[in-house]
């Protein structure tokens, strides 16, 4: 007899999961659009000092100088944008008072604080000729801040409970990675002469690949929770920002080591496509809040599979 009405409830029509009275379940996240642009500086600056100390070993100091400019300038745009979230500077100050491991927030804090004064003592150091010892130890802290400082906001986003952003948590960190890589190398392809700028130019094409590769195994991993970057706004956004990536790359592979200009257009090209995936990202979070589906299907599914404690009473009300 069980087996029969398991059977029966199997040849009903499922409704599409709802909440109640159609209501969110999940209050839209309270991020200003100032957010997107600080995953961009956060991932430019953090690459940005990675590259610097990779060319000055190598000997390319034209590369290494632009390059640590550029980090100098993503590190002082990321307080100041988060500051503009946030409202007032001391909200800022108030996330260093402790430093908490289990907190993406405070770590991410922790990790831009420190990585912008060690940017400034390099760029400082580099640029004046003073103190060269405190110099290389800053750079090379920098740059071992660096890779966090790329990254940590796909952590910090992951680690709500936006069902688009949370189940990405083991694959938005590679897209945040590679699409901060080509930001870095666009910015320093686009400012450095072009015989000095090899570096730059295979970082931005390979960044951007890697990025919109990413971008795509993510959303086919999320499965239906993914929908948000196929749909609306954030669907727009994220094929306008495939598009921007890979023309970019495509451009400063062709052209971008025999023509300063067709460098630096490239660059631009690359830049608005990795600025472009950070908007995709953010919109696809509100996209995935507002739909009661993206949260209650999934509950639902796991309490089918037996994954949840629900199950148990699923079974109990049908025995």
């Amino acid at each position: 007899m069980r087996g029969e009405r398991i059977r029966e409830r199997s040849m009903v029509p499922r409704a599409e999961p709802q909440s109640y009275y159609g209501q969110p379940v999940l209050k839209e996240p309270v991020w200003t659009p100032e957010i997107p642009f600080y995953f961009y500086t956060g991932g430019l600056g953090g690459s940005s000092a990675m590259l610097a100390l990779v060319a000055e070993l190598r000997g390319n100091s034209k590369l290494a100088r632009r390059a640590w400019l550029v980090a100098l300038g993503g590190v002082t745009a990321s307080p100041a944008l988060l500051i503009s979230d946030l409202g007032k500077p001391s909200r800022f100050l108030n996330m260093l008072r402790m430093f908490k491991v289990t907190s993406p927030m405070s770590v991410g804090s922790w990790i831009l604080s420190g990585s912008g004064a060690f940017t400034a003592i390099a760029v400082g150091s580099e640029f004046t000729g003073l103190y060269p010892a405190l110099g290389r130890a800053a750079k090379v802290n920098a740059a071992l801040l660096g890779l966090p400082l790329a990254t940590y906001t796909a952590g910090l986003v992951s680690n709500t409970s936006v069902p688009v952003w949370h189940n990405a948590r083991f694959t938005l960190p590679i897209v945040f990675a590679g699409s901060s890589a080509a930001s870095s190398g666009a910015a320093a392809a686009a400012l450095t002469p072009l015989r000095h700028a090899g570096p730059a130019r295979r970082l931005a094409v390979g960044g951007a690949v890697t990025s919109v590769a990413a971008a795509l195994t993510m959303e086919k991993t999320l499965g239906e929770i993914g929908e948000p970057y196929s749909r609306g706004v954030s669907g727009k956004l994220t094929r306008l920002a495939g598009g921007l990536s890979l023309a970019g790359a495509a451009l400063m592979a062709a052209r971008g080591g025999s023509s300063r200009g067709a460098a630096i257009a490239a660059g631009a090209v690359i830049t608005a496509g990795v600025i472009t995936e950070r908007w995709a990202v953010f919109r696809a979070g509100f996209q995935s809040a507002n739909d009661p589906k993206y949260t209650v299907g999934p509950q639902r599914a796991r309490i089918e599979r037996g994954e949840t404690r629900g199950a148990a009473r699923r079974a109990q009300a049908g025995a």
